[in-house]
């Protein structure tokens, strides 16, 4: 009989924020595959769970996968965890549910804080209907990915790191137009922020920032929204 994989979120910023079914899985569970050991450790430390550990993240998944894999197929079952979130959003983990599914092998979400649904949820922007991007292009491909975007009419979710937040902001505003946007830092954790109005004044308040860290969630909105 094979073992059952389940997909656990974690907390996004403060570590209450974990469902009783969360931590009971993680108890049950014969081996956990975590992005980030070391940080999958303080949220176990926390509550007391003492299981195995093995790291599950972008530069080994393409091979890792296989081994944990032949544990589900002999019998173990295993948790997928990332470091904040809901696992496969802009983290690894798709190859493993991928194989796991074609092997015939249970696969279980155990639901959570997921951050796009959670700062789109206090954005102030519309959210009936959004589409979410994750991360823009670096280079290649950047201009022309935020002119396709520019035509979707629907409130667009983007995931940035601190150092290419600027650039990003100045990118929309360039491409996209001046659109009310909502941007998420840090949500959940004593260092959380919100910035909320068209993009010229938010990019403004930004600028002035003595230094730029942690993690952001940047929302636009669809082109005329707000127009009287």
């Amino acid at each position: 009989m094979t073992g059952d994989l389940y997909v656990v979120a974690t907390p996004i910023g403060n570590l209450q924020d974990i469902s009783f079914r969360a931590i009971e899985t993680l108890n049950k569970v014969d081996l956990i595959a975590a992005e980030d050991t070391r940080i999958t450790k303080r949220l176990l430390d926390k509550y007391e769970i003492s299981k195995k550990t093995v790291s599950f993240h972008v530069k080994n998944e393409n091979f890792k996968f296989k081994s944990i894999l032949e544990l589900l197929l002999d019998g173990k079952n295993i948790a997928l965890v990332s470091d904040a979130g809901t696992p496969c959003i802009s983290d690894p983990g798709y190859i493993l549910i991928n194989q796991a599914r074609k092997n015939n092998i249970n696969v279980y979400s155990i639901p959570g804080a997921t951050s796009p649904i959670a700062a789109l949820s206090i954005s102030g922007l519309p959210s009936e209907r959004f589409f979410f991007e994750g991360f823009l292009p670096k280079k290649k491909g950047r201009n022309r990915r935020l002119l396709e975007l520019s035509n979707i009419n629907v409130t667009t979710v983007f995931f940035e790191s601190p150092h290419r937040l600027l650039r990003t902001l100045k990118d929309i505003y360039s491409i996209m137009g001046n659109r009310y946007i909502s941007i998420c830092k840090e949500i959940s954790k004593l260092n959380e922020e919100n910035y909320f109005g068209r993009i010229s004044d938010v990019l403004s308040s930004v600028e002035k920032l003595s230094s730029i860290k942690g993690e952001y969630v940047v929302m636009v909105a669809k082109e005329g929204y707000g127009e009287k």
